[in-house]
């Protein structure tokens, strides 16, 4: 009896270790599942249209928590329910990714066809001087005449929470599920989809850190080279939309 007591504590200790090399497994995990190619375009996109780095962050963050959100709640129902998400289902959901990154690059390049997008360096009261982005779009005054009042929103960017919400459901959601079902209980299961949803967030939030120094930097200088970033942006967006729709299409249609 003595000698199987005294297992008792290492046995604990031993799943403990355990369970928190999962948890910080799953952090480092969300982190690099940020930086997929697909989450970046999407966030990529929506940045384009920001200048200020505070700004870009701002919605890398907004991203991280919509995705977080509908990951921990599909992805806990299914751990509770002892379910999970059919490939075709993950298919079509993908499908949705692909075409919802279409029409982000579709809409930064109409968006930069129509509008006459330049900076202009200015400040408001005791603040440092900064350069913002505005377009004239349907002034017919000359450009020396006409009008450059403007406000800097701060509302919550719900566009890009709204996008974060669709990769939630989307893609490697079963895969979170998959692991995160191999812990102890779903409850476990269900913080190792939290710890995974916080590691999106910073990754999110450090990667729109990068994206954000050339385009502050060239919002800073030059109109055209700024313009010339986000075309690209939108180009390659519409083009990796269209890859994922072309390689989902077959398998979602499988459903119908």
């Amino acid at each position: 009896m003595i000698g199987f007591a005294g297992t008792l504590p290492k046995r604990k200790n031993s799943f403990a270790l355990v369970l928190l090399s999962s948890l910080l497994l799953g952090f480092l995990v969300g982190v690099q599942h940020a930086i997929q190619a697909d989450h970046v375009a999407a966030v990529a996109s929506i940045a384009a249209e920001k200048k200020s780095s505070r700004s870009i962050i701002r919605h890398g963050v907004a991203w991280g928590i919509g995705h977080t959100l509908t990951l921990f709640l599909i992805g806990g129902a299914c751990l509770l329910l002892a379910s999970s998400i059919r490939d075709s289902i993950s298919s079509l959901l993908e499908l949705v990714v692909g075409v919802m990154l279409v029409l982000l690059g579709s809409n930064l390049i109409y968006r930069l066809w129509r509008d006459r997008v330049h900076f202009h360096a200015h400040k408001h009261e005791a603040e440092l001087p900064h350069f913002h982005a505005h377009s004239h779009r349907g002034e017919a005054a000359a450009h020396a005449i006409s009008r450059h009042d403007h406000w800097h929103p701060r509302n919550i960017p719900w566009r890009t929470f709204s996008i974060g919400l669709v990769h939630g459901v989307a893609g490697s959601a079963a895969l979170v599920v998959l692991t995160a079902s191999t812990l102890e209980s779903p409850w476990w299961g269900m913080v190792y989809i939290l710890i995974f949803g916080l590691g999106s967030v910073v990754g999110m939030a450090a990667l729109s850190a990068v994206i954000a120094i050339p385009l502050s930097r060239s919002a800073d200088r030059l109109t055209m080279v700024n313009r010339s970033f986000q075309m690209a942006i939108g180009f390659v967006t519409c083009g990796l939309g269209g890859y994922i729709v072309a390689q989902r299409f077959p398998s979602a249609m499988a459903l119908f």
